[in-house]
């Protein structure tokens, strides 16, 4: 059977004939995954940003300095470092937004918003597309026609003017900010899911699976969807980014998230007006959505040189080849 299993134990015949050592064949999987992991700096790095991150969003409460909400006017715009009005050991760190309000509490509890809207928006439209791509690459016919002419006519629309569109007519507002992220983001799994499908269905352990009187369902979930994995989870840490990038766009714009509920993009949006005389306000916030964006496509690129067989040799290197260097 194709897939991760059988490139993991061997290299690309272009490779071993450049002479890179191919690794132990008793060597685990997740082992050499390990090692091509910490072999890239650039990954780890930005594998750790985003555990800090998420850390700090889960446990948001327990480790913001202030509480978010608490407002003081004689504190309004303060600078970074500045202390509390009220005293107390811990300053101010990022300083204070337009209402006294602590910024860096104010981003940790964004980003709870804005990581929530990213993750779950992807799990529904991957999921939803992940399951009509491998129906339409399937079963071929009628069945591939009608879903791929449904994502024709989608993607002859701009996603961003149909999300601003639709939010304006339904309101803004979390759970509304992740369903049409997510109907506007399904075709892109459908596509990816479908042509990888058709490379697949036609190869020997299928044909083996239809001999043996496997049933489609178990043809579809236990042969072809464990295949489509690793190009899916590459694609759907693609879509995060974008999925953050997007929510922060819409926010801004006034039609996403709502106050009193605060996101990275609605924080950028309420300190723009203050930008030459308060420079944190948008500085922070604007910096959260670059490295959280720029790490999660370091993480994708990182996992998708590992998964392709046309590219996975270099970590097949030692240290003084230079492999796991790069991803």
């Amino acid at each position: 059977m194709s897939g991760i299993g059988e490139a993991m134990h061997g290299a690309p015949a272009a490779a071993l004939a450049a002479g890179a050592p191919a690794p132990a064949a008793a060597e685990h999987p997740l082992r050499w995954y390990w090692r091509a992991f910490f072999g890239n700096k650039l990954t780890v790095v930005a594998c750790i940003f985003l555990i800090i991150l998420a850390i700090s969003a889960v446990f948001a409460p327990w480790v913001t300095p202030f509480d978010p909400d608490d407002q003081s006017l004689f504190m309004r715009n303060m600078p970074p470092m500045t202390m509390p009005e009220a005293g107390g050991s811990i300053p101010h760190i990022l300083g204070t937004d337009q209402l006294g309000r602590d910024e860096l509490s104010r981003l940790i509890f964004g980003g709870r918003i804005s990581l929530a809207v990213g993750l779950v928006s992807v799990l529904v439209s991957g999921t939803a597309g992940t399951i009509l791509g491998l129906l339409a690459g399937y079963y071929r016919g009628v069945v591939d026609d009608v879903i791929m002419r449904l994502v024709d006519v989608q993607m002859g629309f701009p996603s961003l003017l149909l999300a601003l569109f639709v939010l304006y007519v339904v309101g803004g507002g979390v759970v509304n900010v992740i369903f049409i992220l997510a109907v506007t983001r399904w075709m892109v799994y459908a596509r990816v899911t479908r042509s990888l499908v058709l490379t697949y269905r036609e190869n020997v352990f299928i044909e083996a699976a239809r001999a043996t009187g496997a049933t489609d369902r178990r043809i579809i979930l236990r042969h072809l969807l464990p295949n489509l994995l690793s190009p899916i989870v590459v694609l759907a840490t693609l879509e995060v980014a974008y999925m953050i990038l997007t929510e922060a766009a819409l926010s801004f714009l006034g039609l996403g998230i709502q106050p009193p509920q605060s996101s990275w993009g609605l924080m950028l949006s309420q300190g723009r007006q203050y930008i030459t005389t308060a420079w944190w306000l948008v500085t922070f916030p604007g910096l959260a959505i670059l490295l959280t964006a720029l790490s999660l496509n370091l993480l994708a690129t990182w996992a998708r040189s590992v998964t392709d067989p046309a590219q996975r040799w270099r970590y097949f290197q030692g240290p003084e080849a230079g492999g796991g260097r790069r991803a």
